[in-house]
């Protein structure tokens, strides 16, 4: 099976265990080894992503996709050294020659190749999710991946974690369930953390009955493990997805943390889109859980729908990478792209916020949330992360004769 292939089962959420969000507060907890994930915007040492080498995944349009990887990597790299796994060893020369066409410099700070078997490029959910333990030492959180609970071609992105291990020389802990000690099932584009102790999270991606990843756990059960691996202590459940996610249900198509108490949220206003009924639910149980937490709601629009082959494609503006300094930010050749990156640049007021054209690449049901996946800077938060160096970048690019597009 491949990424593409979606099945009727698939399309809407089932029955739901309910999470109970309006009753949903504080976890109390004792934390013995006091795990933080990161929020996003805080400090990187790397940012990981696998060059595209898999067709079934873009059926017919593989041949533009490595070319916008070319181009993520040409604005990342700025910002953050980029860590590039390559299937094999002809992936990494048509990465290495790419990049070279884009004007992206062949150094160790700027990117590096490494030569790792993987099935699918989604890093977000294959490679493991970064935390920060008391010490400040960076921790791989290893979940087990299964696929989606859809496809079964993923053994080798099975491995990812221990790949990553190999590379970084970091800690790998494999998380288990809190029931039974078995593999937990979960995949880093479901989860949204604020760095402070608050997650968001939806019940289609957990709490039903289509594409399974940990069957007959609960939203208690979850919100235990979310504070046992991640350190959070307040989950806030969101409902639905976007329509054309076939993960069923990741948060970050829809809702995104811009700070400590700030949410973006993916609202589309139009009624007769079936992203209108999912995000004015969505936009509810956030105000209701403003009531009892210091929140702000901003609202970003979607494109209008992406579509190709008569299936609808989760193009979204909220499935924005936060780089060391940078947002970068999917764009559909749409009217809506100016007002998204107006939205989105005035939510990240410190950072250059840069679109990167998406058509071509939301044929693989990703972009780039999915393909990323941030290592954190070791010892804590950082009070500069914000800070561009404009004209370092100036200059870097001017001596590689690279200009801004």
């Amino acid at each position: 099976m491949t990424k593409r292939v979606r099945g009727a089962a698939a399309a809407r959420a089932s029955s739901r265990k309910s999470a109970a969000p309006q009753g949903s507060g504080a976890l109390v907890m004792d934390l013995s080894l006091a795990r933080r994930m990161p929020a996003e915007w805080e400090k990187h040492d790397a940012t990981w992503i696998a060059w595209p080498h898999h067709e079934p995944d873009w059926p017919g349009k593989l041949a533009p996709i490595p070319w916008v990887y070319a181009e993520i990597v040409r604005t990342l790299s700025d910002f953050d050294r980029v860590e590039i796994l390559c299937h094999n060893e002809a992936v990494a020369e048509n990465a290495r020659t790419l990049l070279g066409a884009h004007g992206v410099k062949d150094r160790a700070d700027k990117y590096r190749l490494h030569i790792a078997p993987n099935d699918r490029v989604w890093l977000r959910d294959s490679a493991p999710t970064c935390v920060l333990r008391a010490d400040g030492a960076v921790e791989l959180v290893d979940w087990a991946f299964n696929g989606w609970a859809k496809y079964d071609n993923y053994s080798k992105d099975a491995e990812i974690g221990r790949v990553i291990e190999r590379i970084t020389g970091l800690p790998r802990t494999e998380a288990v369930r809190p029931d039974n000690g078995k593999p937990l099932v979960l995949e880093g584009g479901g989860i949204e953390v604020n760095g402070a102790g608050l997650m968001l999270v939806t019940e289609e991606w957990l709490l039903t009955d289509v594409q399974v990843r940990n069957p007959g756990m609960t939203a208690a059960e979850y919100e235990r493990t979310f504070a046992q691996y991640l350190g959070v202590t307040d989950t806030i459940w969101l409902g639905e997805g976007a329509v054309g996610d076939d993960t069923h249900g990741h948060i970050d198509d829809i809702a995104r943390f811009s700070s400590r108490e700030t949410v973006i949220l993916a609202y589309e206003p139009d009624p007769s889109d079936e992203n209108h009924a999912r995000s004015a639910d969505n936009l509810r149980r956030l105000k209701i859980a403003a009531k009892t937490r210091p929140l702000k709601i901003i609202t970003i629009p979607f494109p209008r729908p992406v579509t190709m082959n008569g299936e609808r494609l989760p193009a979204s503006y909220a499935n924005f990478y936060v780089a060391n300094g940078a947002v970068l930010v999917p764009t559909f050749n749409d009217p809506n792209d100016r007002v998204a990156l107006n939205g989105i640049a005035e939510a990240f007021p410190r950072r250059m916020v840069t679109g990167i054209h998406a058509v071509d690449l939301v044929w693989g049901l990703g972009t780039l949330h999915c393909l990323t996946q941030q290592q954190p800077a070791g010892g804590g938060p950082r009070a500069n992360e914000d800070h561009v160096d404009r004209r370092r970048i100036a200059e870097d690019r001017a001596n590689s004769g690279t200009a801004d597009h």
